[in-house]
């Protein structure tokens, strides 16, 4: 996560107010000076920073807690509420006909976003179709045809036509039955007056429903500046931040962007086509917090869930059975929500509770069960019992492990079969789930 020096400051501060015996005057001072520190430290407005923990500060000492709140835990929900302030209620993009028009700098990331955004409508049911109307930047259009493959959607461009009002406007011809249009426009290294003009006479032939600014996490202070200047020109409606994920401060990008008439409605946070997260300032604030977003988790789950598939493994795992398939069915849809660092982000402190070695280490070990249990047939995924010392040893060549390595995943399988079988040997409640499963009250 980009905002990394921000994050471990402000948990830091939350740990000091949570290990404290009370809180007084000078608890208070000590936490707002951490969460100033915090807050300057990863690149957000300085006057922002200043105004914030002042807020903090007559709120923590002149609030009297609600009943059944602790001083402690008031003065945690007034840091909360705070930042969720700096950011707003929060906006979405309309699931609706539309046509958008993306702007920014070069290396904002504005392109890869384009294919983003095109696989998020059209997996929630909107034709949608790319334009190439950045005519300049070289293999521009190379790469808009790429994310448009990977986002599964049509694009339109024309590689040797150097006037990108021409080509958007053929292209939405040609698109002109798609409920969602996205035009990819070109940048500059800089606010370039050739960059305004362009933006501008596209602007007037697209008239388009949105114009969204994409921003880099890393910009920093100069986000405000970028956002009020293609504001100006062509009258920015939203804003997505993007390479979140990365090591950059990331302050400057959101109290900067967030404080303009431009809200932000999305952050990539990966490389890959379904690496964006729509932007809810309170989850957003959670997950800083190390409170963590259990709804994100269940909604990237469900991305890649099937619905299915889900089903007839639970009704199998209720009933007793659980065999290596299963298993790997599970590891096929953890691996397919993301990184393991992600995933324990969004558990509250999760992020806190394991080492980054011992991250990789997990993740890597359940990567070479999977190619491990890749070797073994059908018949040895479906009846474990059959893997004897013979058939380890072939597992174990084929997928370039030690027959150590295949020991370890069938005692993993053994105890969570163990485990398994404890939970659903609770008659009552496993009747109980079958039934709501059978009724539709439990949906996949």
């Amino acid at each position: 996560m980009a905002l990394d020096k921000l994050k471990d400051g402000l948990q830091s501060a939350l740990k000091k107010v949570a290990n404290a015996s009370h809180v007084d005057k000078n608890l208070v001072s000590e936490v707002v000076k951490d969460v100033q520190r915090a807050m300057i430290e990863s690149d957000m407005n300085v006057n922002l920073a200043l105004k914030l923990t002042e807020e903090l500060k007559e709120r923590a000492l002149t609030e009297k807690p609600p009943a059944g709140i602790s001083s402690k835990e008031h003065v945690i929900k007034i840091i909360y509420e705070e930042f969720v302030n700096i950011l707003g209620d929060g906006v979405e993009l309309e699931l609706k006909p539309q046509t958008i028009m993306m702007v920014g700098l070069y290396g904002m990331g504005k392109t890869t976003t384009c294919g983003k955004l095109g696989a998020y409508f059209q997996k929630r049911g909107l034709n949608t179709a790319l334009i190439a109307g950045d005519t300049h930047r070289p293999a521009a259009y190379e790469q808009l045809e790429q994310v448009a493959q990977d986002a599964g959607v049509p694009m339109y461009g024309s590689p040797g036509e150097s006037r990108a009002p021409k080509v958007v406007r053929k292209g939405l011809e040609k698109f002109k039955e798609y409920d969602v249009v996205i035009i990819d426009t070109s940048g500059r290294h800089s606010l370039q007056k050739e960059l305004i003009n362009e933006i501008k006479r596209i602007r007037n032939v697209a008239e388009p429903d949105e114009v969204i600014l994409t921003i880099d996490a890393s910009v920093g202070q100069q986000a405000g500046p970028q956002a009020e200047a293609f504001h100006e020109a062509v009258g920015v409606t939203k804003t997505i931040i993007t390479k979140i994920d990365g090591s950059a401060k990331g302050g400057g990008a959101l109290s900067a962007v967030a404080a303009t008439d431009a809200p932000v409605v999305f952050v990539g946070t990966g490389e890959r086509i379904r690496d964006l997260e729509k932007f809810d300032p309170k989850r957003f604030i959670s997950r800083l917090l190390g409170m963590g977003d259990i709804q994100g988790l269940l909604e990237k789950a469900e991305e890649v869930l099937d619905e299915e598939e889900a089903e007839r493994t639970t009704k199998r795992m209720l009933s007793g059975e659980f065999n290596l398939k299963d298993m790997y069915e599970q590891m096929e849809m953890l691996a397919g929500v993301g990184p393991l660092q992600k995933i324990m982000e969004m558990l509250p402190l999760g992020g806190n509770r394991i080492s980054d070695e011992d991250m990789l280490d997990t993740q890597q070990k359940l990567r070479s069960f999977r190619i491990m249990m890749d070797s073994m047939t059908e018949e040895e995924m479906e009846n474990p019992p059959l893997l004897k010392k013979t058939r380890i040893k072939r597992i174990a060549r084929g997928s370039g492990c030690s027959p150590k390595d295949v020991r370890d995943l069938l005692g993993h399988y053994k105890k969570a079969k163990k485990a398994i079988k404890g939970f659903s040997g609770n008659r009552r409640i496993r009747k109980q789930l079958m039934k709501q499963i059978e009724s539709g009250d439990i949906k996949f």
